[in-house]
């Protein structure tokens, strides 16, 4: 198992703690449940602020999973390597001769547990087609997709259905894109559903 501040004895309770108090204060509400399988790739739809990040954080330890997200391997180099793992970071060769997806699916496959966080958009700016690796990732480690969100106009966020992909990029994608029509990220200016 990892150490992280997801099971960190006495860490984990205070910032449980925190995250609670800070979505209370704050108006967040949770809504929906999150996959009931130990693996699952988690997309995070919209992503319009860096206000999504501690928000996701306090909600993954309201829901009570332990939240991964992936950095390229240069932050986890020097001193702060050990605190970017401790926060959930994996670490990722971009380089020309290895494939992310094929980095991330071998990480799904020797974890017993693990929910990656991955943004489609791959940026805070408006996009107009999302990235596709989190759903090569899902289809190559079989495991499903997480429906995440958050919705800054009902100050709301959580999770909608479980999906489990085909196979079929073009017709999962539009099914998946179905559900966050109607959400509002922070700045509505750049979503693109």
């Amino acid at each position: 198992m990892r150490r992280t501040i997801y099971n960190t004895p006495i860490v984990r309770e205070i910032l449980s703690g925190l995250a609670s108090l800070g979505l209370k204060l704050s108006g967040w509400k949770l809504d929906g449940q999150p996959p009931q399988e130990q693996k699952y790739v988690l997309i995070a739809v919209p992503h319009t602020s860096n206000w999504d990040f501690p928000i996701t954080l306090a909600m993954a330890f309201r829901f009570g999973f332990e939240l991964y997200w992936m950095g390229k391997d240069s932050l986890f180099k020097g001193p702060m390597g050990p605190l970017m793992k401790w926060m959930g970071g994996i670490p990722i060769d971009r380089s020309s001769t290895n494939n992310v997806v094929d980095q991330m699916v071998l990480e799904y496959n020797t974890s017993d547990r693990l929910v990656v966080a991955i943004p489609p958009e791959g940026t805070r700016s408006r996009v107009n087609q999302w990235k596709t690796g989190f759903y090569y990732i899902a289809v190559g480690a079989k495991v499903p997709i997480g429906l995440g969100y958050l919705d800054y106009q009902h100050k709301k966020g959580g999770f909608g259905p479980t999906f489990y992909p085909t196979g079929d990029l073009d017709k999962d994608l539009l099914e998946i894109r179905e559900f966050y029509a109607g959400i509002a990220g922070r700045h509505e200016d750049q979503c693109d559903n």
